[in-house]
Formats: C-alpha cells, structure tokens, sequence
C-alpha cells in the first residue's frame, strides 16, 4: 500500500523538515497572482460573474524562495512540473532556469473553457506548466506522442470537481496522471506543497505512488484529506 502523508500547515513552514535528496517528483500547483489583472464586475443581464479567483490569490508570491528549497529536496534523477500563468512565467524562468540542466514548459489547453462573453478578448483555455530536470532524470515515455508538450482535456466538472468546498482553480486528475506517470516510477515520491483539496495525491495512489501533500488553507486540507484517507 503506497504511503501518504498530509500537512496542514504553510509550505515554507514545512518544505524545511523535508530530507534532502528524498523526492522523485514536484508536482504542484502555487498561487498564480493573477487576480489584479481581471475583471471582478462582470454581468449577464441582471446577473453578476464574479471573476475574482481567491483572496489568496492577491498574496504576492515569490517563486524565488522555492528554489534552494527544491533543489535540496529533489533526487538527482527527479523531476519538477509547476503550474503557472503567463504573468508569472518569466519569474519562473529568472530564478529557476540557471539552477536546472532544462526548463521547458508544457501546454494545457482546456477544451470547455469559461466563455467570453463579450468577445473584446482571447477566451482563456490555456495553462502553462513548467517543467525542470536535471541530465538522467526519470522518463518514461512510450511513443512520439506523448513527447508533446502539450495536453488537451476538460476542465474539472462534476462529478470530479468538488461543490463543497469548491476551489477554484482545481486541477483534472487526468491531467495530473498524465505528468506522474512520464515523470515517475511506482512507488516514487510525489511531493505537492500546495495541494488544495488533493487532486494531485489521489492522481498518484491512482498510480502506485506515495504522497506527500501540503496545504495552509484548513478547509481545503480537510477536503484533500476525506479524499485520500
């Protein structure tokens, strides 16, 4: 049985009691801050959108402090895979990309995107992931096909995505076995020290993985851990 361990606490708080060269696979998901750039009053007839992500989400987050971090904890053959926004993408690459043999970034494109309403602008249906590795890092490729840097799927709906809490940047597990699996080993190590309500944890039990999850908000933690244990 593949083992889990689940932390309610700040990730920086906790990234420090993690051993050194003991996680095969960063897999996660952080604050894009990308909220003070949309629109909060948008309306459909009589009806308001609220396009505010989370109040999280205006905390500025700073890739930077990640790095040490990662690098210490990190086998020498393992791999990272962030999700990020445009916005954050060249911070990404400032602080990350001299540290690592590669940085590339993958494509998710996202087949059932929120609509634009008013057709002033691009509709959002792509996310991108960065990922970093070292020279004999873990692949585990089986055609040209899945070499692509790009993944195409639904966004999470019902009955995958959760109503209560409902978090709103919630990830397809789809998705996520996808990377586990080209970037992992069974019984490897994933690690997500911002994990929301779990979905990258039960992508990996799905596949024979141990889980190391964790997440600041209470809420969403009790929601990863009624998921996962």
């Amino acid at each position: 049985m593949n083992k889990i361990n689940l932390i309610n606490n700040d990730a920086f708080n906790e990234l420090i009691n993690i051993e050194d060269n003991s996680i095969d696979l960063i897999l996660t998901d952080p604050p894009y801050n990308i909220s003070k750039y949309t629109t909060e009053n948008v309306y459909i007839g009589e009806r308001r959108l609220n396009t505010k992500i989370a109040e999280w989400d205006y905390i500025e987050f700073n890739p930077q402090k990640l790095v040490k971090i990662f690098k210490r904890i990190l086998k020498p053959n393992g791999n990272i895979f962030i999700f990020t926004s445009y916005n954050m993408l060249g911070m990404w690459h400032n602080f990350f990309d001299k540290e690592f043999d590669t940085f590339q970034f993958m494509v998710w494109h996202k087949t059932n995107p929120v609509p634009c309403i008013y057709k002033k602008t691009f509709v959002n249906s792509c996310e991108l992931i960065i990922c970093l590795w070292n020279k004999g890092h873990k692949w585990n490729f089986q055609s040209q096909e899945e070499m692509h840097n790009f993944i195409e799927t639904p966004i999470c709906s019902y009955p995958e995505r959760l109503i209560a809490p409902k978090h709103p940047t919630q990830k397809p597990i789809s998705v996520l076995k996808h990377i586990i699996n080209i970037a992992s080993n069974k019984g490897d190590v994933v690690l997500d020290p911002f994990m929301g309500v779990g979905s990258t944890g039960v992508a990996a039990i799905e596949v024979s993985r141990n889980f190391i999850g964790i997440e600041i908000d209470n809420t969403y933690f009790q929601a990863a851990k009624s998921r996962l244990l």
